[in-house]
C-alpha cells in the first residue's frame, strides 16, 4: 500500500444469513508466486493450473452467498479473505457466515438486506495468518492481500489498524462480473483472532476475534457511509485532548449547542430528544473524532463509539442513504424513450426492502391518482384524444429518514408521453414469475414478500398468495399485517401454472441466561457483593445463526459476543469494570439493576425479551486475620478484620467495638454478639445460637441460616436478605432491607415483614439518590 493509500485509510475500532446454491464459480490460478498470481494469466496457463491437484497460492473462487438481483441494480458487498490457506477455507466460510449474520441483525442492513448482493471470494494463501500479528516483532507473512496489523507493520501506526494492498483487493473484486467501485463495497477478513480492523476506501476486520463480527459493520460505517469515529482518543489510554478545528463536515459531530442546531436547522436537529437506538436520548455528548473535549456527538454510545451497540438514528440515516445510493430505486419500467399508446399497461419495478414496501404513486397531466400500485392500466382512464403526460413516483416511506434531502435522493420518477393515436401491437409476453424474495431461506414473521412478473402490454398478471387457507392478491404480501401465530407456515404464490413456495418462521428465538453463583436469589432476583458473570445462549427452531443481546436498566441493546478475550468466556460485570487494552468492559455501578436479554434469529425475528434483577452491594473489608477449619471454643474479635472462611467455631463469637467480622460459609455453633462493630458480614453462614448486632457501621446478612433469635438494633444501612431466621426477629432504628430477596422468618417478631420482600427497593434509593 502506498503512503497516500495509508493516509486515506480511516482507523477504526470495530461492533449472516445463509447463502443460496452456488451459481457461479470462477477459479483464477496463479503461477508459482503471488506476484504472478496478481498479473493477467493467459487462458493456457489457467487451464494448466486448473489441472493441479491443489490450489496454488493466490487462486480465487467467487461464491455468490446472496443474490437478490443483477449486479447493476444492487449494492454488491464483496467479502474476501487473506491469510487463509487451502486447508483453512472452511474457517473463512464460517467467519464470513458469522460476520454476515450479525450484520443482518443490525439496522439498516436488516431492513435493506434485499438491496444487497453478497459475494464471497475464497482466496488461497500460501501462509496462514497475516503480518505483525499481534505485534511488530511478529512474522511478516506473504499473503495475496498483504494484510497486516500496525497498518501493514508500520511502527508509526497503531496495533489494531489492519490495512492491505488495495490494488490487489481491487483485482480480486473485479472477478465479480458487473461490479465496479460505484456499486460495490469490499470487506476483507484477515485470518486472525486478534482485535483489529480499518475503514477507508475498503473495510478490513480480523476474521475470528470474539468481537470481529462487530468490527465489520463499524468499518462499513466508515467505508460505505463515510461516518467518522466517535472515540475521544486516537491511541488507547491516551486522552485525545481538545478539538481545535472548525465545524466538522461529519453528519454526526458538531460544535453547535442543541438550541443552535434547532434554530439553524442543522446537523441532527430533527432527532433531538428521541430515544436513541443505542440507548439514552439523542442529544449532545462531548467527545469524538479522537478529541476528548470541544466537539460533540449525538448519543452516549452508538456503534461508532462503542462496539456492541447499534447505529444511532443519525448514523443509521446516513447508512440508509449510502446503501440506497448504490442501488437503482426503480429497477425497471416500461420504456419511456418514445410515446406509448393509451391502450396499454404502464409499470415500474421498485426495490423491495425486507420489512416495508416502497410507495408508487401516479400522476396524469398534473392530477394525482389515488392508491399505491406498481402498474397503471391506461384504458379505464378514458383519456381524451391527444397527448398526455404520465408520471410514476417511487418513494421510500421508511421512518429511518427525516432529512428531506436524503428522502429526495431515495425517490425516483419515470415519465411517459401517452398518445391516444398510437395502437399498441400485440406482444408475446405471457404472465410468468421473473424473480422474487429468495425462497432458499425462511422468511421472518414480519417480512414483506414479493414477486416480480413479466409485463404484458395489455394485461396485469394476477398473483394469488395462499397462506393458512386464506388467499390474497397483489405482487407483494406484508406478513406483519397478518398477525401470524407462532410456528412454521407455508406460503405459496401462484401465477398461471407457476408456483413459488416459502417457509415462514413465525417463532422467535429463545434465550437462556446463566449467572455465576449469587449470595442469595429469589426467582429471577439475585444479590452479589462482587463481580459476577452472565452467559447468554440463544436457540431457535430453525437452522441459522442466532444473535443474542442484553441491555441494562433500559439502555441500548448490546450484542452478546462472550468476552473480549474469548467468545467462550461469559460476560463479567463488576463495579469498576475490567480494563482490556485500555478500554473498560462490564462496569456496573453498585445498586439495583434490571438486565433484559433477547435473541434475533436468522430470519430476523426478535425473541420476546426476558429479564432478571441484580443488586450489587459493598464487598466485605479486606481480612487482617483469616480462620479456616475448626476453631474450638469461643472466639473474640477485638480489632482489625477477622474472616471466618468456611470455618467451624464451636463456641460463641464476640465482636468488640471498632472491630470487623466477615463470616463466609461455615458455621458458628454458639451465639454471635457484636456491639459497636465497624462491620459485620454473614454470607451463607450458619449461626446456631442467637444473633445480636447493635450499632454496627455496616451490617450485611445475606443467605444466612440463623437457628436462633435475631436482634438487630441501631445499625447503619443494615441488609437482611435471603436468610432463614428460626427464632424471633426484632429490629429497631434503621430497618433492614431485603434487596428483593425475601427472608424466611419462622418465629415472628417486630420486623417479620422482611419475609415478604416488601423492603426490596429501599437499597436502590440509598445507592442511587440521583436516579
Amino acid at each position: 500500500m502506498s503512503p497516500n493509500e495509508m493516509v486515506s485509510t480511516v482507523m477504526g475500532d470495530g461492533r449472516a444469513g445463509r447463502g443460496g446454491p452456488i451459481v457461479l464459480i470462477m477459479r483464477i490460478f496463479a503461477a508459482l508466486t503471488l506476484a504472478a498470481a496478481m498479473l493477467c494469466v493467459s487462458p493456457a496457463a489457467q487451464a494448466s493450473a486448473a489441472q493441479a491437484s491443489a490450489a496454488e497460492p493466490g487462486s480465487a473462487t467467487v461464491v455468490p452467498v446472496q443474490v437478490t438481483g443483477t449486479t447493476a441494480k444492487r449494492f454488491n458487498l464483496i467479502v474476501m479473505g487473506d491469510g487463509y490457506t487451502e486447508a483453512e477455507q472452511e474457517k473463512f466460510r464460517a467467519d464470513t457466515d458469522r460476520h454476515l449474520n450479525v450484520m443482518w441483525s443490525i439496522e439498516p442492513f436488516k431492513s435493506y438486506r434485499n438491496y444487497i448482493n453478497v459475494y464471497r471470494i475464497d482466496i488461497v494463501s500460501g501462509e496462514s495468518g497475516i503480518s505483525c500479528d499481534p505485534g511488530l516483532d511478529a512474522p511478516r507473512r506473504t499473503t495475496p492481500l498483504s494484510m497486516g496489523f500496525w497498518g501493514q507493520c508500520n511502527p508509526g501506526s497503531v496495533q489494531r489498524l489492519i490495512t492491505m494492498d488495495n490494488t490487489a483487493a481491487t483485482r480480486y473484486a473485479n472477478l465479480v462480473t458487473g461490479t465496479s467501485s460505484a456499486n460495490r463495497q469490499i470487506l476483507a477478513l484477515g485470518n486472525s483472532g486478534t482485535y483489529g480492523g480499518a475503514g477507508g476506501s475498503y473495510a478490513t476486520a480480523s476474521g475470528s476475534n470474539s468481537m470481529s463480527a462487530l468490527i465489520s459493520p463499524h468499518e462499513l460505517g466508515h467505508s460505505l457511509g463515510g461516518l467518522q469515529d466517535e472515540y475521544d482518543y486516537y491511541q488507547r489510554g491516551v486522552p485525545g485532548g481538545p478539538y481545535a478545528g472548525p465545524e466538522p463536515s461529519s453528519a454526526h459531530h458538531t460544535l453547535l449547542t442543541e438550541r443552535e442546531m434547532r434554530d439553524q436547522r442543522r446537523k441532527w436537529w430533527r432527532w433531538l430528544g428521541e430515544p436513541s437506538e443505542s440507548g439514552g436520548p439523542i442529544g449532545r455528548y462531548e467527545g469524538g473524532m479522537y478529541a476528548t473535549t470541544g466537539v460533540w456527538r449525538p448519543s452516549a454510545h452508538s456503534m461508532m463509539k462503542t462496539l456492541g451497540y447499534y447505529f444511532d438514528q443519525v448514523s443509521r440515516e446516513v447508512m440508509v442513504r449510502s446503501i440506497t445510493a448504490k442501488t437503482m430505486v426503480v429497477q425497471d419500467a416500461t420504456p419511456s424513450g418514445a410515446p406509448v399508446g393509451a391502450d396499454r399497461v404502464l409499470w415500474v419495478e421498485p426495490m423491495r426492502p425486507v420489512g416495508h414496501s416502497l410507495v408508487t404513486t401516479w400522476n396524469v397531466d398534473g392530477r394525482d391518482l389515488p392508491g399505491d400500485r406498481d402498474t397503471l392500466d391506461l384504458r379505464p382512464l378514458g383519456l381524451a384524444q391527444g397527448r398526455h403526460t404520465v408520471t410514476a413516483t417511487v418513494s421510500d416511506p421508511t421512518a429511518f429518514v427525516r432529512d428531506p434531502d436524503v428522502r429526495a435522493a431515495m425517490t425516483r420518477t419515470r415519465t411517459w408521453t401517452v398518445d391516444t393515436a398510437i395502437t399498441t401491437p400485440p406482444d408475446a409476453a405471457e404472465p410468468a414469475f421473473v424473480s422474487s424474495t429468495p425462497t432458499d431461506r425462511p422468511l421472518g414473521r414480519a417480512d414483506v414478500v414479493y414477486v416480480e412478473t413479466t409485463h404484458p402490454a395489455q394485461t396485469v398478471p394476477q398473483v394469488t398468495w395462499t397462506l393458512n387457507g386464506a388467499r390474497y392478491e397483489g405482487t407483494d404480501l406484508d406478513l406483519g399485517e397478518l398477525d401470524l401465530k407462532p410456528g412454521t407456515h407455508t406460503l405459496t404464490a401462484a401465477l398461471g401454472g407457476q408456483t413459488l413456495t416459502w417457509t415462514i418462521d413465525a417463532t422467535g428465538p429463545a434465550t437462556a441466561y446463566e449467572l455465576s453463583r449469587p449470595l442469595a436469589r429469589s426467582g429471577h432476583t439475585y444479590v452479589y457483593n462482587g463481580p459476577f458473570t452472565m452467559r447468554l445462549t440463544g436457540t431457535d427452531d430453525q437452522d441459522g445463526y442466532v444473535v443474542s443481546e442484553s441491555r441494562v436498566d433500559g439502555d441500548g441493546w448490546f450484542n452478546y459476543f462472550g468476552w473480549p478475550t474469548s467468545s467462550q468466556l461469559p460476560w463479567t460485570f463488576s463495579e469498576q469494570g475490567t480494563t482490556i487494552d485500555s478500554l473498560v468492559y462490564g462496569r456496573l455501578p453498585r445498586g439495583r439493576h434490571t438486565i433484559e436479554y433477547r435473541s434475533i434469529d436468522a430470519a430476523g425475528n426478535d425473541g420476546d425479551p426476558g429479564r432478571f434483577t441484580v443488586t450489587t452491594i459493598a464487598p466485605p473489608p479486606a481480612c487482617t486475620r483469616t480462620v479456616t477449619g475448626v476453631h474450638r471454643g469461643a472466639l473474640v474479635v477485638s480489632s482489625g478484620v477477622t474472616c471466618l472462611d468456611g470455618a467451624e467455631v464451636t463456641g460463641a463469637v464476640t465482636v468488640r467495638p471498632g472491630a470487623s467480622l466477615v463470616v463466609t460459609g461455615g458455621r458458628v455453633t454458639g451465639a454471635l454478639t457484636a456491639a459497636g462493630a465497624a462491620q459485620v458480614h454473614l454470607l451463607g453462614a450458619r449461626v446456631s445460637g442467637a444473633l445480636a448486632v447493635s450499632g454496627a457501621g455496616n451490617l450485611t446478612v445475606v443467605g444466612a441460616d440463623l437457628r436462633g433469635a435475631a436482634l438487630l438494633s441501631g445499625n447503619t444501612a443494615p441488609i437482611l436478605s435471603g436468610s432463614t431466621i428460626a427464632g424471633a426477629l426484632a429490629c429497631s432504628g434503621t430497618m433492614p432491607v431485603d434487596l428483593g430477596v425475601p427472608n424466611t422468618v419462622k418465629g415472628g417478631g417486630a420486623c417479620a415483614d422482611l419475609a415478604d420482600g416488601s423492603r426490596g427497593r429501599a437499597y436502590e434509593a440509598v445507592e442511587h439518590p440521583a436516579q
